[in-house]
């Protein structure tokens, strides 16, 4: 039998994560999935409550945090199932997930990585995700289609290509990887899975979507709460995904417009916002990238 390997990374959110096995519990069969946690450098130990919560649960703890790139790839490493399922712990599923997106991927060889549709937890009928935009390499900018829509069902029957999956939720072959390798765990946090894609594609895969099938996301509607850590590793690894999928001169071309204009927007956007205090970490994201190479496992940064 075909089994699919549910892998999710967990760092202190307990009761996050245990509605999140709830959930997997309730909407899929125990003898076709398999569920790895990966514990990510939390600082208390809840294993007994999620393996009490999901029996069968594959609980593996990290001793620090190592991102979501870094806490995949352990799930990933202690996976045995034929299809590889990352869905974030702060994610509730629904009951055809797992048969559809391995039914995608059974029906059409040439697809690498799958994303269902991807609604918002609070607003149950607001899309978050229902596929992407292609990619400006230039800018580096693209966007979310169905984003912030009202769901009237115009996407249920939608099984296309697409440009990026969303790192809520996604599928793949584990078979696959041999070809399109793993996460790049020097992201750390942000653009990590457009990343992914890329590599997948580059191995001769499309990504894909489909609203045959749905998740919802408890992640906030409005924008998210501004901090260090993701200004800084949202500037470096903006920089750093141009630097890694594209060639010498697009990356000059990208370096001129978001040195030139795009971090000096960022730059004026704090200080109106009073937020002074976070223009330092524009400016350490974009040394980062000056200071190291393409494939430095330095992040930069002390979590």
């Amino acid at each position: 039998m075909k089994r699919t390997s549910i892998i999710t990374v967990n760092f202190n959110q307990p009761a996050v994560t245990l509605d999140f096995l709830k959930s997997v519990k309730l909407h899929t069969n125990l003898t076709e999935v398999e569920v790895i946690l990966v514990d990510n450098g939390s600082t208390e130990d809840h294993s007994a409550s999620f393996i009490k919560e999901y029996p069968g649960l594959i609980y593996m703890a990290s001793p620090e945090n190592l991102g979501f790139a870094g806490g995949n790839n352990l799930g990933i490493a202690k996976a045995e199932g034929t299809y590889l399922l990352f869905l974030n712990n702060d994610t509730e599923i629904t009951g055809n997930l797992v048969t559809e997106l391995t039914s995608a991927l059974d029906e059409n060889q040439e697809i690498g990585l799958i994303s269902p549709l991807l609604l918002y937890f609070d607003a149950p009928d607001v899309i978050q995700y229902a596929g992407s935009t292609k990619m400006n390499y230039v800018t580096c900018r693209n966007s979310t289609i169905g984003a912030m829509e009202i769901d009237q069902g115009q996407y249920d029957e939608a099984f296309v290509e697409t440009a990026f999956c969303h790192g809520a939720a996604m599928m793949c072959r584990k078979a696959d990887l041999q070809f399109a390798g793993l996460m790049e765990n020097n992201f750390f946090l942000y653009y990590e899975e457009l990343d992914w894609c890329e590599k997948f594609r580059k191995a001769g895969k499309k990504i894909w979507f489909t609203g045959r099938t749905k998740i919802y996301h408890k992640e906030s509607m409005s924008v998210g709460k501004e901090s260090s850590i993701k200004t800084y590793f949202m500037t470096r690894n903006r920089m750093l995904f141009i630097r890694r999928n594209t060639n010498w001169l697009n990356t000059l071309l990208f370096s001129l417009y978001y040195i030139g204009i795009a971090s000096p927007k960022q730059v004026l956007m704090y200080i109106k916002k009073n937020r002074k205090d976070l223009i330092k970490w524009v400016f350490l994201g974009l040394k980062w990238n000056f200071n190291h190479s393409k494939d430095s496992n330095d992040l930069g940064f002390k979590i």
